[in-house]
């Protein structure tokens, strides 16, 4: 399946490779690219760990880096989706943040895809960089934005603090726009971390959110915490693997 967006000579295709079919009527998705403190990647990659999702889909684009990620021995594409069937639940996952000019072209093709399965809702990790003089172990803060008013509604319900002012950049910004423009539910979660290393403790607490969200899945963040340390020195291995495949400037694994 093949995605196309932009204008002469600006063309970006994405492709979405299956490897399995799922039935995910109604169900909600998980985006998560890489945030500040790489807060999503942790959080999500937890997820699939915790919850035993398999792998269903790639997405493959010749604007993606030419790099292929290694687990338990297997090559696996940059940027993929997992689900499980029977939690109705998807995620995107990638281990690189892509460029600016790919923003726009990756959320519409995750909204398409989103809307092609019969999905209700996307749910968007990301970190907020903290401000002022907070240490690192000071409890993160979580916040969420929703596209539309049945998304504030269900942050409402679930207790989520809702974001009154702000900036919501990348593929989330996009994702919030375009939900707000066809009124198709999307939820932004966001937790202050720390921008210049993976704040695992950060992503502990978009896990808390998801619990509220998704209150069916009930996983603990606790455990999460407790293998921090070792996650954040993984992902720091990862990022400087991952550096001479990552040729533009603006390409970078914190932001």
């Amino acid at each position: 399946m093949l995605f196309r967006e932009g204008g002469v000579g600006l063309t970006v295709e994405i492709e979405i490779r299956k490897f399995k079919n799922m039935n995910l009527t109604n169900g909600t998705v998980l985006e998560a690219f890489p945030s500040v403190g790489l807060v999503s990647t942790i959080a999500s990659s937890y997820l699939i760990s915790t919850l035993e999702l398999d792998q269903i889909c790639a997405l493959e684009s010749e604007d993606f880096p030419p790099i292929s990620m290694v687990y338990s021995t297997k090559p696996k594409f940059p940027a993929r989706i997992y689900a499980r069937e029977d939690l109705n639940l998807a995620i995107f996952i990638s281990e690189f943040p892509p460029p600016t000019k790919l923003h726009r072209p990756i959320a519409k093709r995750l909204l398409s895809w989103t809307m092609d399965q019969g999905c209700r809702r996307i749910i968007s990790l990301e970190g907020l960089p903290k401000s002022g003089p907070k240490g690192k172990d000071q409890e993160p803060e979580l916040v969420g934005v929703g596209s539309n008013t049945a998304a504030r509604e269900e942050l409402n319900k679930s207790g989520v603090p809702q974001l009154e002012v702000g900036m919501i950049s990348g593929v989330s910004g996009v994702l919030l726009n375009e939900g707000r423009w066809i009124d198709f539910n999307i939820i932004s979660l966001l937790a202050e971390a720390m921008p210049n290393f993976p704040d695992a403790h950060a992503a502990a607490k978009l896990v808390e959110g998801i619990n509220k969200l998704i209150p069916e899945i009930e996983i603990e963040s606790q455990p999460l915490i407790k293998q921090a340390g070792e996650m954040e020195k993984y992902l720091e291995m990862l990022k400087e693997q991952a550096k001479p495949a990552m040729s533009e400037p603006a390409v970078r694994m914190f932001r």
